[in-house]
């Protein structure tokens, strides 16, 4: 059995200003955002569309704000909107963690379209780019998530060589935010990534990645401890696999719409 580690959430301090490790690991997925599109550049199906690494930048900081509201914005609705109404404050202490993906997901939807408008970019060429991008700055905040000790994991045999002992709880616990950035984050990354460095149908690679992450986060859900459950169709789920199930179904029929309609894609030169 594993003993959590239970770090102190912060990373150093400058004078009256705290740097906490939950807001580095959002930096890391910001860094690694502009690295691995500075390698998509390189891939000839992307280079042909005309993308730039001034776009990358100019595209970066729509991001990083779509990921920040939405996130916290999805977090206050989703999952603690009794919470935050009585203590309004709390929803601008984003340092503290509490992001919720789904929420930041709709937050980049929103930015990107924006952006897109912008630069005057197909919208579906925008989130084809951005996609394989993604994944590995999600692994990075759910480590975030695991070094402030939140989303603590359901109950795990003490024969399981990794269960581990939560900070807080008095019995062991799958460590389920390594499990999501290992399999929502890390696994999903090499698929797409694979799979995106093909020219493929416009919207194609957006959407697999919408199919994916509601698929693991699906499966991973079972490992975490719920913020809450509902009953659907005669099943009880919890709230991240609900709102899963509509990113599943959306993007399997965009995946479909997008091999039947769309014009078949470049060759390679």
């Amino acid at each position: 059995m594993l003993i959590h580690p239970n770090p102190d959430p912060i990373a150093f301090s400058l004078g009256p200003v705290s740097v906490h490790w939950y807001g580095i690991m959002y930096l890391v997925a910001f860094v690694q955002f502009i690295i691995l599109g500075r390698v998509r550049l390189k891939q000839p199906h992307i280079a042909a569309k005309g993308w730039t690494r001034e776009h990358i930048d100019d595209m970066l900081f729509f991001g990083v704000l779509g990921v920040i509201i939405g996130g916290r914005l999805g977090e206050v609705l989703f999952y603690g909107f009794s919470y935050y109404a009585s203590h309004p404050l709390e929803i601008f202490a984003v340092w503290k963690g509490g992001m919720s993906f789904h929420g930041g997901f709709l937050g980049v939807l929103v930015a990107m379209y924006l952006w897109a408008r912008k630069a005057k970019f197909h919208l579906a060429d925008v989130y084809d780019f951005i996609a394989p991008l993604v994944p590995l700055g999600y692994a990075a905040g759910r480590l975030g998530n695991f070094i402030n000790h939140e989303l603590p994991g359901r109950v795990a045999s003490a024969d399981l060589p990794w269960a581990m002992m939560w900070p807080g709880i008095n019995f062991p616990v799958h460590p389920s935010p390594i499990y999501q950035a290992l399999v929502d984050g890390l696994l999903v990354f090499i698929i797409l990534w694979l799979f995106a460095m093909r020219a493929r149908p416009r919207l194609a690679v957006g959407a697999l990645y919408v199919t994916l992450y509601g698929c693991t986060r699906f499966f991973t859900e079972y490992f975490r401890t719920p913020d809450y459950e509902v009953d659907f169709l005669g099943f009880t789920i919890s709230a991240g696999q609900m709102l899963s199930l509509p990113m599943i179904l959306g993007g399997l029929l965009l995946l479909f719409f997008s091999y039947k309609f769309a014009a078949k894609p470049a060759r390679k030169s």
